[in-house]
């Protein structure tokens, strides 16, 4: 079993790319991301494949208008956007 060291970000949350998606900037970006995938699979593709599609353009939608970031959460990183925020500033 490892432990992780609390005095060592997490590499994706303290990252170029996690500090990205924690700023106002990149929450829009998952915000337009999930309307288009949305928007197309509704309006472009439609059937089961495009539900499946704008289901799945739910989560950045919900992540972005929420502030908290899945991918962060999915490498061992802080769920929150103000916890990722906090990393970027060591």
């Amino acid at each position: 079993m490892t432990t992780r060291n609390p005095n060592k970000p997490n590499w994706f949350a303290a990252g170029w790319l996690g500090q990205l998606l924690a700023t106002t900037a990149g929450r829009l970006i998952r915000i337009v991301a999930g309307i288009a995938l949305i928007a197309a699979g509704v309006l472009a593709i439609g059937g089961t494949v495009g539900i499946i599609l704008a289901a799945i353009g739910l989560v950045p939608l919900l992540a972005g208008a929420f502030d908290v970031c899945v991918f962060s959460a999915l490498f061992g990183g802080p769920f929150s956007g103000s916890a990722m925020r906090a990393l970027g500033g060591r």
